[in-house]
């Protein structure tokens, strides 16, 4: 039998390569997930959109299920069940009462080693993607951070925009879909997590049933190295009632030690509380802008950084410069003890909120183990951020916060 492999999560690997990992919680709600090491970046130009229309696509009946019956399983139950895609995963997750365990399993194995892809229902799901396309197109506070990926990585699996085109869309085949799965769903790229009220050997036994009998696979990879980077600018005229600006520059991967000094140094900066540099000394302090906010994703070998604002068409090139003043203050001074203290004590407490939500650990769990190997606790990552010095901080900073390096979208009228 499996054993126990850490403290709070516990691993195992079934004999196709499929992993496991679970964390006990006596909760009565369970999550589930599985997490596909594919994603948008793993499609040949002609298929851009791929991923994303399998995503979509892998709902709509099995060689056991229909569209119906898959879709009514978990939420006739009171659970919810959804997926996404990202550029190097995609990812289905459910959320159910404890007594439905099987079902769920059933319907994950079923759905991922087993959908049929009827071009009926293919075609129905066109419409539907086309219709999210045109309305991400509609919201340009979302578009542009495409768009500023595509302006740092070019036409280049992680430059092109998840969903793909509408001309694209329109073209997909059944025939097309499963050989994409074909190509690129193999069971060692695949972790099935879980959080619940379920005993591990229980688990382990339950996932051999539903999962075991699938072959292992392997796959070739698709993804393209990342082209050498170079500074970027460019201006699009949209109708829009404010401007909505894009600047930043390439980062570190999450395979690079400096990942984590620079995401608490991207948090004190712009992250999600209303205490950020940027916040204070440029929204609260000057009242420029209406959304001012710092982003910081991580890819398996490249990263980006990005700093988004929306403001009023005259205050443009202000806010530029107050942004780019904000971030130079990093390179060119080191954080005071205190401050260093109080963004590590702001940090930690928002990771310990975030990990309450099961179904967003659940989630990190599988795309954790998948990446790394492994999966650190919350108490690991609490001494990892409270390791790091005000030199750390500062020397990322000036490898990423360079003034000289900062590529720019803009959305103007």
């Amino acid at each position: 039998m499996p054993s126990v492999v850490k403290e709070i999560y516990q691993t195992y690997t079934l004999s196709n390569g499929l992993r496991l990992v679970h964390r006990y919680t006596s909760s009565q709600v369970a999550h589930c997930a599985i997490t596909i090491n594919v994603g948008s970046r793993d499609e040949r130009v002609q298929e851009n959109g791929m991923a994303h229309f399998i995503e979509h696509c892998i709902f709509k009946g099995t060689k056991t299920k229909s569209n119906r019956r898959i879709l009514s399983l978990v939420d006739a139950t009171g659970g919810e069940l959804n997926a996404f895609t990202t550029k190097e995963e995609t990812c289905i997750y459910a959320t159910f009462m404890v007594p439905y365990y099987e079902r769920v399993l059933d319907l994950f194995s079923d759905i991922v080693f087993n959908s049929v892809f009827p071009e009926i229902e293919i075609e129905k799901e066109k419409s539907v993607i086309i219709d999210e396309i045109n309305s991400y197109q509609d919201s340009p506070s979302e578009q542009i951070f495409d768009d500023f990926e595509l302006l740092l990585y070019g036409c280049t699996g992680l430059g092109r925009y998840i969903l793909g085109s509408e001309d694209r869309v329109q073209c997909f085949t059944s025939a097309q879909v499963k050989d994409f799965i074909a190509q690129n769903y193999a069971t060692d790229k695949m972790v099935l997590s879980t959080i619940g009220n379920i005993d591990f050997e229980k688990w382990v036994r339950l996932c051999e049933k539903f999962f075991s009998s699938f072959a292992k696979n392997e796959t070739k990879n698709h993804r393209t190295q990342t082209k050498k980077y170079s500074v970027q600018t460019k201006v699009y005229h949209k109708d829009t009632n404010q401007a909505h600006l894009a600047i930043g520059n390439r980062a570190y991967s999450y395979k690079n030690d400096k990942r984590v000094p620079f995401t608490l140094l991207n948090n004190i900066l712009g992250g999600g509380a209303m205490n950020s540099r940027l916040n204070m000394h440029i929204r609260e302090k000057y009242g420029l802008t209406y959304a001012l906010e710092s982003s910081y994703t991580a890819y398996s070998d490249t990263g980006v950084f990005m700093v988004y604002a929306s403001m009023d068409f005259e205050q443009t090139q202000k806010t530029i410069k107050l942004i780019i003043n904000e971030l130079a203050s990093f390179a060119d001074k080191l954080l005071t003890p205190l401050a260093l203290k109080q963004a590590k004590e702001q940090f930690i407490g928002q990771m310990a909120i975030q990990y309450e939500n099961n179904q967003n650990e659940v989630i990190s769990m599988g795309k954790s183990l998948l990446n790394y190997g492994k999966i650190d606790t919350l108490a690991q990552m609490n001494r990892e951020i409270n390791s790091l010095s005000s030199l750390q901080l500062q020397e990322v900073a000036n490898e990423v916060f360079n003034n000289k390096q900062y590529s720019q979208i803009t959305y103007l009228s």
